[in-house]
């Protein structure tokens, strides 16, 4: 034995011995220091939640579309808490449904959701784990769009055309399911209330189904252009002056008249038809000699708005005595008719019998007449084919000789036309008491568009 102990392997067992001894005893006495001063290097296990995080989608977006999957999903790490801190600031890792097999199928089916670039020494868990996705061949189909707008929202008496679209046309792709189910291609054009006056604008383009509901499609152009005409029809009446008040004394009116002869009124067609004249009151109590007055024109109530807003009133007069102008008529006592007088009255009924015989119509023609254009929209030019006209006055002599072209107006209305070339009846305004003849009663009236300012 003490030969045993004395060997100097003995010894060499018994230092490795106590050496292994004294490294495990310092190793736990550290490991229970940083325990007590919370050093400990074994790693936090936490979970993390992060929300909204984007699905790609793998399929082949050339000839399929497929529906269903989520845009979004929420992921939940569970993981060391610095690698959580790191993967939810970053965001650098994906989740994805994959439907990239070329032989995948047409229908509906359910895939499973999955992640990647995710560090290995996280779990992640989705929600929801799967989708219920369909997919269905990828149509592309042409189609008209129809524009719509409310025409509510325009002013009282104004009046819109037919909205035009540019393009006509869209193409829409889409399933073939969601294709084949579009009834309606709409383009609504947003207008404000009290609207009277044309209008340009875009438009985006939505396709419906019979019931009005949007379809997930997608449009090419999504928006177009869309114009709205918007006019206000139109009458043309005469201005009538109306005398108001008395003459003073020692004065006699002896005529009264307007220039213009004519006004256009613009509203509503019902409130147009009830009107045939614009009163023009005159006052003529101040009246002292010949006058020339500038009054202004009243707008019927049920009217929006006049061509103009002021006449011109001529107002021509006599000086008479005031004596004269008092005096009553004398009423002279009939004396008994002898066989003379009988004779005279009847030469005197046979000359008046002559006079009440009606006069022979003569004719006067009047060259150069201008024909102004009426009711221009503010966007629109209008030509005339030709500007100026003939006119042949029927009438007794005596009426066809105080008669000047100034007492002629020839207008054509072009408020209600839209773009193009038309033929249009021509309105004509001559004195009472004699007729008219023209070569032609329309005239050809080109309507464009103004160049837009740049």
């Amino acid at each position: 034995m003490d030969k045993f102990t004395n060997s100097a392997w003995f010894m060499r067992i018994v230092a490795f011995a106590l050496a292994a001894l004294l490294f495990i005893s310092i190793n736990f006495e550290m490991e229970s220091d940083k325990k007590s001063l919370g050093l400990s290097t074994a790693p936090e296990i936490s979970t993390e939640t992060i929300e909204n995080v984007p699905v790609e989608v793998y399929y082949d977006r050339e000839n399929l579309v497929v529906s269903g999957v989520p845009e979004t999903v929420d992921v939940t790490l569970k993981g060391a808490k610095s690698l959580l801190i790191n993967a939810k600031n970053q965001r650098d890792f994906k989740v994805y449904v994959d439907l990239s097999d070329p032989a995948i199928s047409m229908g509906d089916r359910t895939v499973t959701f999955k992640i990647s670039d995710l560090n290995e020494k996280l779990v992640a868990t989705i929600d929801p784990e799967y989708a219920e996705v369909n997919v269905q061949e990828r149509v592309t189909k042409e189609f008209s769009v129809e524009a719509e707008y409310n025409s509510s929202l325009l002013e009282e008496g104004y009046t819109a055309g037919q909205p035009t679209v540019s393009p006509k046309t869209v193409k829409i792709t889409g399933a073939k399911d969601a294709i084949e189910q579009i009834s309606y291609v709409k383009a609504n054009l947003e207008i404000s209330k009290g609207l009277n006056e044309t209008v340009n604008g875009k438009a985006t383009v939505k396709a419906l189904d019979r019931d009005l509901n949007k379809l997930d499609v997608t449009i090419e152009p999504s928006t177009v252009s869309v114009s709205l005409k918007v006019s206000i029809p139109s009458k043309t009446v005469s201005i009538a002056p109306k005398q108001i008040g008395k003459a003073k004394d020692g004065i006699r009116i002896t005529s009264v008249s307007v220039d213009p002869k004519e006004v256009t009124l613009f509203g509503s067609e019902t409130s147009l038809e009830k009107i045939d004249e614009v009163n023009l009151p005159v006052n003529i109590s101040k009246i002292d000699g010949d006058t020339e007055l500038e009054l202004d024109l009243d707008k019927p109530e049920s009217v929006q708005k006049m061509s103009l807003g002021k006449a011109k009133v001529k107002i021509r007069t006599e000086k008479v005595d005031v004596d004269e102008e008092d005096a009553e008529p004398v009423v002279k006592e009939e004396e008994p008719e002898t066989e003379q007088k009988q004779e005279e009255k009847v030469v005197e009924e046979e000359a008046e019998a002559e006079e009440d015989e009606p006069a022979a119509i003569e004719s006067k023609t009047f060259n150069n007449i201008q024909i102004v254009p009426v009711g221009i929209q503010d966007d629109q030019n209008a030509e005339l084919e030709s500007d100026v006209t003939s006119i042949t006055l029927l009438g007794e002599a005596d009426d066809l000789k105080k008669i000047t072209k100034d007492d002629i107006n020839l207008t054509v209305d072009v408020s209600n036309l839209d773009e193009g070339t038309h033929d249009v009846d021509l309105a004509v305004t001559v004195p009472e008491g004699v007729d008219w003849e023209l070569e032609s009663k329309t005239i050809s009236v080109t309507i464009t568009q103004k160049d837009e300012e740049t």
